[in-house]
């Protein structure tokens, strides 16, 4: 029965098991910190296999700037010729404004709007880059949080994974 009193196998009943210290303490805290989001996302991609939602930020939406409309279809088309977006919307002339060399300018511009996955962004962009006219051409992304639930599976089944 001595061995009821015992909390630590091999140490006398008065000493007590020994507490984890604080640095010991400290890095469970900070693994713990740092695994939330890899948690977080693996419970989404569950919750989403097994209820058929969908996941926010999976898809993105891009805007690209362009010269001029024949520039904004070229580059929609290449786009689309290498399957990295599903749809691009390109927008009429608009009015631009901004600083360029430390001078203010102004031109028109064509908008592209490309849907695609979010997986494909960095793929995009530096196609993007390699073939559009511009030093510098604007490419952002915004991931889409919510959403027509067969449009956004209309995208994932248009864009192959990577």
């Amino acid at each position: 029965m001595e061995w009821l009193s015992q909390r630590c196998p091999g140490l006398p009943a008065a000493q007590g098991c020994p507490r984890p210290g604080r640095g010991t303490l400290l890095l469970v805290v900070t693994l713990s910190l740092l695994m939330y989001p890899v948690l977080r996302s693996l419970a989404l991609q569950l919750h989403s296999a097994v209820t058929g939602s969908y996941v926010p930020g999976t898809h993105s939406i891009a805007f690209i700037n362009c010269l001029n409309e024949q520039i904004a279809k070229d580059i929609a088309r290449a786009i689309m010729d290498k399957k990295l977006a599903a749809y691009v919307t390109i927008l009429p002339k608009s009015l631009a404004l901004y600083f360029w060399k430390g001078e203010l300018e102004e031109s028109t511009e064509i908008l592209l709007l490309v849907k695609t996955r979010t997986s494909k962004i960095d793929e995009l962009s530096d196609y993007v880059r390699s073939i559009h006219p511009f030093e510098i051409p604007e490419i952002i992304s915004l991931p889409i949080d919510q959403g027509n639930p067969l449009y956004l599976k209309w995208i994932e089944e248009s864009v192959p994974r990577d």
